[in-house]
């Protein structure tokens, strides 16, 4: 049996596909197959892709219209016939040694899913940054070097990146499980990562950075364009499969409080020109909001500014406004803070000039002026 099936959804990466795929074909581990999805690339993706299956029988290519790359990882695990399962993007890098290191873990631990760390590399600037979305800290934090699954963790659940790529999955859990990606949205991947996660009983946190996210324009969440909608409804999916294993009620407040500045977040980054668009469907949405009891103050005011607004100008005046108010009040907190030392400073020299004064009309400094006037004149 191949020991890791990998599986690639490729859309218009002409400039990025190749250096991923050498990434994957000059892995340590060599019993691997790769199956690429071009997902109707209407660049030179699909001839270089043709070109590398060429060299390397491990790679097959598969072709569908466009729809996605939801819709291209589902497509691609039909093919796959790996113990396990790893879905890499076209336009990211991966460390040589990725799939032989969580393999052999994977294998060690019996484990329905493996998660590593990843770190972010900024085309633009050309450097590379680490984010806690990635890194993960807090769960490392917490589950240390023990096996686990989503009953030990609590809210920590939320602690953990829901992108595949940094993931290996047991192919045969995959099946059982009936997991899918959803189809023709981006942020599909949260749709797979819930429906794994509440049916995983045995999940290992590998404390090590083996995958580069490479960010640029061109990415689905980097253009910020008029798919950002799509992050209303795919977080009433994930809602739904809380409720499905019945786990709503027990995280029903972060749930609530994820969705509002979640949908704020992407209101905030999305391009202008879909502003008046997104803040309707958010609007339309908040107002089903049935208890908004569960909001910590400060995402209360978020949901209560969309609702008072009518478009999204008067929504972007009260966050300016509330803005300003933030850095007045930062600004008073830093003038009373130098007012405090201000006033320690003046205290302290009032303090030296009681004691210069003590001291010049001390006795010991009238008896020892001779002296000091002897001094002077040698000099």
């Amino acid at each position: 049996m191949v020991k890791v099936s990998v599986i690639i959804p490729v859309y218009n990466d002409e400039d990025y596909v190749e250096e991923a795929l050498d990434g994957i074909l000059n892995q340590t581990l060599k019993d691997i197959e790769v199956i690429c999805v071009n997902d109707g690339s209407t660049d030179d993706s699909l001839r270089i892709l043709e070109e590398i299956a060429e060299r390397d029988d491990r790679v097959s290519v598969f072709s569908q219209e466009n729809k996605g790359g939801g819709a291209a990882r589902n497509y691609g695990m039909k093919f796959a016939k790996g113990k396990y399962l790893y879905f890499m993007d076209a336009d990211d890098i991966i460390k040589e040694n990725t799939l032989e290191r969580t393999y052999n873990v994977a294998e060690e631990k019996s484990l329905d899913f493996l998660i590593f760390k990843a770190i972010n590399y900024d085309e633009d600037t050309d450097k590379y940054y680490e984010s806690e979305g990635y890194s993960m800290n807090v769960l490392a934090d917490f589950v240390k070097d023990d096996v686990f699954n989503f009953d030990d963790l609590d809210e920590k659940i939320f602690c953990i990146s829901v992108t595949p790529w940094c993931k290996l999955y047991n192919r045969e859990f995959v099946i059982k499980s009936k997991a899918q990606f959803a189809e023709g949205l981006i942020f599909h991947d949260n749709i797979f990562f819930w429906g794994i996660l509440f049916e995983a009983k045995r999940i290992y946190f590998l404390n090590e950075c083996l995958y580069i996210r490479r960010r640029h324009s061109k990415s689905s969440t980097g253009s910020k364009d008029k798919r950002f909608l799509n992050i209303i409804p795919i977080t009433n999916m994930i809602w739904d499969i809380f409720k499905q294993f019945n786990v709503f009620d027990r995280f029903k407040g972060k749930l609530y409080n994820k969705k509002v500045n979640v949908f704020m977040f992407r209101y905030l980054e999305i391009q202008k020109e879909y502003k008046e668009l997104y803040f309707k469907e958010m609007k339309k949405d908040f107002s089903s909001i049935d208890d908004k009891t569960y909001l910590y103050p400060r995402t209360l005011e978020n949901y209560e500014f969309v609702l008072e607004s009518d478009t999204h100008k008067e929504l972007d005046l009260l966050l300016q406004k509330r803005n300003l108010n933030d850095k007045n009040e930062e600004l008073a907190k830093k003038n009373k803070k130098l007012e405090n030392e201000n006033k320690k400073l003046k205290d302290k020299n009032k303090k030296l000039k009681k004691e210069r004064k003590e001291l010049l009309s001390s006795n010991s400094w009238k008896l020892t002026k001779p002296i000091r006037n002897i001094g002077r004149k040698l000099k």
